[in-house]
């Protein structure tokens, strides 16, 4: 009989969840995809940070976070960065104690930047693994797979250097955008990036360990398409089921 192993894995260690958004509070009205990721979070009235770096901590971003989750049922705060106001411990406190850690929007190389400055890039890692739901739209979807489709330089390319959380590479925006998705397929067909996953607009995907739990959409022509490399074709896109969420139809995309 063997002895030691790791606590957590011994105990039942927490699902760790990353959820990938093509909307919400910051592009949509109805509110569906922000009700979905609170459904989520595990637990009633559940804690929900904004962490909004990418857009350099924008006064009016922050401002609709918070109109739009103060009316509902949750905890709603913002970690600026910025001006930063917490020392190391505190900030380690702050973002160990949320449920869900809410990334927004805009340039994702400049927020990997930022957190690694911080830190925040391994609290971003001890929070997953402690059962914490990281979630976000654009930049804030990017950031958690191995690498990316950005605008981050300007013109449309690729960035190898995610944290990683989510295996893989992302593209947001996938038809959204001019150019998005012939970009993202040549990225992948050339090795530039992994296989990952393709956002369209209105979609929401949630992965568990790394691996796809579920995918819904407020559109009904939104899709989650898995985009991998192909001996053949040069790439292959495959569209996921997609649950249509209720308040916008019934059944499946």
């Amino acid at each position: 009989m063997t002895s030691g192993g790791d606590p957590m894995a011994m105990a039942g260690a927490p699902a760790r969840r990353v959820a990938l958004l093509g909307g919400g509070f910051s592009t949509d009205a109805d509110g569906l995809l922000d009700d979905w990721v609170l459904e989520r979070a595990g637990r009633p009235r559940p804690k929900v940070c904004f962490v909004p770096t990418a857009s350099g901590d924008a006064p009016a971003y922050i401002d609709r976070f918070l109109d739009a989750f103060s009316r509902r049922d949750c905890e709603p705060s913002v970690l600026p960065l910025f001006r930063r106001e917490l020392d190391d411990e505190g900030l380690r406190s702050f973002l160990l104690g949320q449920d869900v850690l809410y990334v927004g929007g805009g340039n994702t190389a400049n927020l990997l930047a930022v957190w690694r400055v911080h830190g925040v890039d391994r609290l971003m890692r001890e929070a997953y693994d402690r059962g914490t739901l990281l979630c976000g739209i654009s930049a804030g979807a990017n950031c958690w797979a191995q690498g990316s489709h950005t605008d981050s330089f300007g013109p449309l390319t690729f960035l190898p250097d995610g944290l990683g959380i989510l295996p893989g590479s992302v593209c947001p925006h996938y038809d959204g955008e001019p150019g998005r998705r012939a970009s993202y397929l040549d990225a992948v067909a050339t090795g530039r990036l992994p296989a990952g996953w393709a956002v369209e607009d209105g979609v929401g995907a949630l992965f568990t360990d790394g691996r796809l739990e579920e995918a819904v959409t407020r559109l009904p022509q939104a899709r989650l398409l898995r985009v991998e490399a192909d001996a053949e074709e040069g790439v292959e896109e495959r569209a996921q089921v997609c649950r249509l969420l209720v308040g916008a139809g019934e059944g499946d995309a």
